[in-house]
């Protein structure tokens, strides 16, 4: 095989980002994909009807300003993002619905009481987000450029998302950071878990929460276009299973668990750090359900249907309880749903007539029940007669999604557990957590620092540090 500077394995975000930031550098690189497709957790298909284009994973995008996203010509290459009026609408039993709106004072108007606290807090972040974010989306034990703010984001963010609930005094701000909180994938009660709920909802307000016309794909498409047109070579159906099977290079990445790199690394690597490497914790599975329909989520709340995300789990008490009762490994009859309805926004992804729902669920990890009808009833609980309109659907379960992507492991899409420690040492705690045992060896993906969402983060970071180190 052709020696090449660097090669990396894994063609998502994060692995088409390193593998650009290679090739700005002025190197040559090479990426090799197990799948057909580039893509990863970022594909879009036509899973219910033919012309009907659904997101098989990722749908939503809050970090789509992320530094390499903002710095690479992407709409050159294809890719455009759309925005919905209402970055994210939370319904609620007999009361008006939480509407979380790209301005500040727009949300806070739903909850009146709680203004103080909620600009105190998260308006704060948002006005300062590009100071914020650059710290946040690096390793932390680096030093930070603004230790004031990081400070002021820190200590709050690592507290249960239970403490920070109970800050605000009315049932709509509660749940509307109740539900951004189970973004998770942990117990709310779990030490770190507020972190997401701040960062999002200040990313929501800072730079909006959109999703890329003609599904999500495009995200990727425009990577890999991007990394052509400065020479970098991209093999599909390609799957790798040792580090003996890559090219000679100088670098590689991986965008993989830990596990999987001790299961690539082979006798390359010592006992000791195999067994740190399979110690990495994974978290609950998810399960999704996408819908072809032949009209809009007929919500109850009309001004639902200008929001593109919509949580749909009731009060702040309803959603601590099922994520609670997921992370012990209990399914529940009422999970709390994150659904996107991206058509009302987008109408490149159907024909005319015909809309789409995406939506999901977590489970335990490792799941294989199906659940369809009780997210289908948390929908009709909200928006009732959502049944009489679905044309078509198609389902997801944990194991399916272990089975799409291995990285997956058990369904986890956040490939590896968000709680406390895997926050702070993504995948250990370094400087550069990127580096590995290995000489040039490195991991890029969403174990790594800092964390999972389609911002290319883990590639850019890791791409970066490897760079300096040479």
């Amino acid at each position: 095989m052709t020696t090449h500077d660097a090669v990396v394995v894994g063609a998502g975000p994060n692995g088409l980002t390193a593998a650009i930031v290679l090739a700005r550098a002025g190197r040559s690189v090479a990426v090799f994909e197990a799948a057909d497709e580039v893509g990863g957790g970022t594909r879009t298909a036509e899973l219910t009807l033919d012309g009907v284009r659904h997101d098989v994973c990722a749908a939503i995008h809050p970090f789509h300003r992320s530094p390499p996203f903002a710095s690479f010509p992407l709409a050159e290459h294809g890719l455009e993002w759309v925005y919905a009026p209402i970055e994210l609408g939370h319904p609620l039993d007999g009361r008006k619905a939480v509407l979380l709106h790209h301005e500040v004072a727009k949300t806070v108007g739903r909850f009146p009481t709680d203004q103080q606290m909620y600009r105190r807090t998260i308006g704060h972040y948002a006005a300062r987000a590009d100071a914020l974010f650059g710290d946040t989306m690096r390793p932390l034990l680096r030093v930070p450029r603004h230790p004031l703010l990081l400070a002021r984001f820190g200590v709050p963010a690592l507290l249960p998302a239970t403490t920070s609930i109970r800050r605000f005094a009315s049932e709509e701000a509660r749940a509307l950071f109740a539900g951004v909180a189970a973004h998770n994938m942990t117990s709310l009660g779990t030490p770190g878990s507020s972190a997401v709920a701040f960062a999002l909802m200040a990313a929501a307000h800072a730079f909006r929460w959109p999703m890329a016309k003609g599904g999500s794909h495009a995200v990727t498409l425009a990577l890999a276009s991007y990394l052509r047109s400065l020479g970098g070579v991209i093999h599909t159906g390609h799957e790798i299973s040792s580090l003996r099977e890559l090219p000679r290079a100088a670098m590689t990445f991986l965008s993989v668990p830990p596990p999987a790199l001790a299961a690539i690394a082979g006798d390359q690597l010592g006992e000791s750090d195999r067994r740190r490497m399979q110690r990495w914790r994974f978290g609950p599975g998810v399960f999704k359900v996408d819908w072809a329909l032949h009209e809009a989520i007929p919500w109850e709340d009309t001004d639902l249907q200008h929001a593109g995300t919509v949580h749909v789990g009731g009060s702040a008490d309803e959603i601590i309880e099922a994520e609670a009762a997921t992370w012990r490994g209990v399914h529940v009859e009422r999970p709390f749903v994150l659904l996107a309805q991206p058509t009302l926004f987008d109408d490149s992804r159907a024909p005319a007539g015909i809309h789409t729902a995406w939506a999901y669920c977590h489970v335990p990890s490792g799941s294989d029940v199906d659940m369809t009808s009780a997210i289908e009833s948390q929908v009709e609980r909200f928006a009732p007669g959502f049944r009489d309109v679905i044309v078509a659907r198609h389902t997801m379960s944990a194991q399916e999604y272990e089975r799409y992507n291995p990285n997956y492991v058990g369904g986890d899409i956040g490939s590896g557990a968000f709680v406390l420690t895997q926050m702070l040492a993504r995948p250990r705690l370094s400087p550069n957590p990127y580096r590995t045992p290995i000489e040039g060896v490195y991991l890029c993906g969403a174990s790594t620092a800092p964390g999972a969402g389609v911002h290319g983060m883990g590639g850019w970071n890791a791409a970066h540090a490897a760079l300096r180190h040479s």
